[in-house]
């Protein structure tokens, strides 16, 4: 396998396992990983609807449930390739103070 797809590869699963911990998910690791995807696509080493298909795939893994259960059937046109729809669990919002 070309060493930029496992690197790829091991990006995610880093993003999906801080994810599903509830962790923090700073945008420079989606950014980071983005860019290792054009750089497959601009190399000719890989088609984006493969990376796309394998990136759904990584999530499945991680999570138990399609990207699309989560996102949406078009979670594609909303998050174009190379976009990553990973994203950290929303904090539960406690009010600090009583409505009047």
């Amino acid at each position: 396998m070309n060493p930029l797809r496992e690197e790829l590869e091991r990006r995610w699963r880093e993003m999906l396992e801080r994810a599903a911990a509830g962790d923090d998910l700073p945008p420079v690791l989606r950014l980071r990983a983005e860019g290792l995807m054009e750089a497959l696509v601009l190399t000719g080493a890989e088609e984006p609807a493969a990376l796309s298909a394998a990136m759904a795939d990584a999530w499945q893994q991680a999570m138990g449930e399609p990207l699309a259960a989560t996102l949406g059937e078009d979670w594609e046109s909303v998050h174009p390739f190379p976009a990553i729809p990973f994203y950290q669990a929303r904090a539960p919002v406690v009010p600090s103070t009583r409505d009047a």
